[in-house]
């Protein structure tokens, strides 16, 4: 898009008063807005007409499946995969508008709108989308940005480094989902040390370990006689991150009571230490991460709207290892001789079965699991070239010990989920001997969440999780 041109937005929705409203905000905001009723008119003004974004409904009939958006999102996917698209839905359509960025979607927004968030999102949607072209190659990202650590060429991988690099250079909050074991901090990481704030500190939190009643003591610190055992002052971790930038890990996991002690520290960029008579000024950029999907909870009531419009400006959406299978034997690779190095056991290789075998498995747990199964087979293997056969021996042992395999092996054939979720849990403390944080690690949780669902199997006491 050029600088020197205005941008043209498209407003695809039925609703003619929807049409105004949106055209009206956008010509005030510095854009040229088109509009039309449904997906014939957009496919039409699309193939005729040059356009920079799409405002699009996701319902154009009585019906409100989502139907009828997901069919134009597609289409226009096809026909103009460069051509961002912004989803518009109502609160009780919120799994559709997920659905729509899975399937491509840019964002979505949601009816009523709030007017200055809207012209902030569509104003960064355009930014990102700002370079056209074949799709950036990981020697130009390279030669831009330092991304030290992340490894992997897929285009999908591609596309969020971009967007990394075009974003790391502003203050936006950042959003970034992914599974469990994609690499979230690792992108923090990178969007911290690409900013003008590199100099400064990364501040991490993991937002499910911390409870409730220590909530703003960590967060916010703490003056000397705050409470019982507060000898000094203590600084917290938004004062720590000064200058920085303060990385939310797990920020699903934290509670609503938290949730409006944090959003007044967005809104406002000031915080009150605990005891102290006045408030302090904070100037940090916030980038967060979840494995769930904020919008549900949003729609479920468990997490705030407001907080939630606060820290997902840009929302980044890391590919599952599966989606990436040609960056397995990179990484492979990379991580095999991090391991090795770190473990003083030489220079040692994988062969091209073992690079097959390792790119044909789910992989579940992703890069992280991927990780400990390299590791393991090098420590056990003790060889310099690991075979198919070291790892799928490996994979044999695993699943002979009961942590792997079929519901035949983990006996749980005819269960509910509800049920399954016990079991796994059960089978985990026995395992650990009741260690709670070694259970939670290998179940993949927070200490906080599974103190939760410790209680909603009636396996721990009510509120027991606060004293361990």
């Amino acid at each position: 898009m050029e600088a020197s041109r205005i941008p043209r937005i498209l407003v695809v929705d039925d609703d003619s008063a929807v049409q105004v409203s949106l055209a009206l905000l956008l010509k005030q905001s510095g854009f040229d807005a088109a509009c039309c009723d449904g997906p014939a008119q957009a496919l039409a003004l699309l193939a005729g007409e040059s356009f920079d974004l799409v405002l699009q409904d996701m319902n154009f009939s009585l019906q409100t499946s989502g139907a009828e958006g997901l069919a134009l999102l597609a289409e226009i996917r096809q026909r103009h995969p460069a051509l961002p698209v912004l989803l518009m839905t109502a609160w009780g359509s919120i799994s559709l508008a997920v659905s729509g960025i899975k399937a491509g979607a840019a964002n979505f927004f949601t009816k009523p709108w709030d007017n200055a968030q809207l012209v902030e999102l569509v104003r960064a949607t355009l930014e990102l989308a700002g370079a056209p072209g074949a799709g950036p190659t990981r020697k130009s990202l390279d030669s831009r940005f330092d991304f030290t650590s992340i490894v992997g060429e897929h285009p999908k991988l591609l596309r969020v480094l971009a967007t990394v690099g075009q974003v790391a250079r502003t203050r936006a909050p950042v959003l970034i989902l992914g599974e469990s074991g994609t690499g979230k901090e690792l992108v923090a990481d990178a969007i911290h040390r690409n900013s003008p704030r590199a100099a400064q500190p990364i501040v991490k939190i993991n937002m499910g370990a911390i409870t409730p009643t220590l909530f703003e003591s960590e967060m916010f610190g703490h003056v000397r006689g705050a409470f019982t055992d507060a000898r000094s002052d203590r600084k917290g971790h938004v004062a720590s991150a000064d200058g920085g930038t303060l990385f939310l890990d797990e920020i699903g996991e934290l509670n609503r009571g938290d949730q409006v002690k944090l959003l007044r520290v967005l809104q406002d960029q000031r915080y009150q230490p605990v005891g102290a008579s006045r408030s302090e000024q904070a100037d940090v950029r916030v980038v967060s991460a979840t494995n769930r999907e904020l919008a549900e909870l949003v729609a479920a009531g468990e997490f705030r709207e407001d907080l939630f419009y606060r820290l997902n400006l840009i929302t980044i959406r890391l590919p599952p290892l599966r989606e990436r299978r040609s960056d397995i034997p990179l990484l492979a690779r990379h991580i095999a001789a991090s391991v090795a190095d770190s473990y003083g056991l030489g220079e040692v290789s994988l062969s091209a079965g073992a690079l097959e075998w390792l790119s044909a498995q789910p992989w579940p747990g992703n890069i992280r699991q991927l990780k400990q199964t390299l590791e393991r087979t090098l420590l056990l293997a003790g060889k310099v070239q690991l075979t198919q056969a070291d790892f799928a021996a490996g994979q044999d042992d695993e699943a002979a010990t009961g942590t792997a395999g079929g519901a035949a092996r983990l006996g749980v054939d005819g269960m509910t989920l509800e049920q399954v979720e016990r079991h796994m849990i059960e089978q985990a403390l026995d395992q650990h001997g009741g260690n709670i944080t070694r259970v939670a690690r290998a179940l993949g949780l927070s200490r906080s969440a599974l103190y939760r669902r410790l209680e909603r199997h009636g396996l721990v006491e009510p509120g027991s999780g606060e004293a361990e």
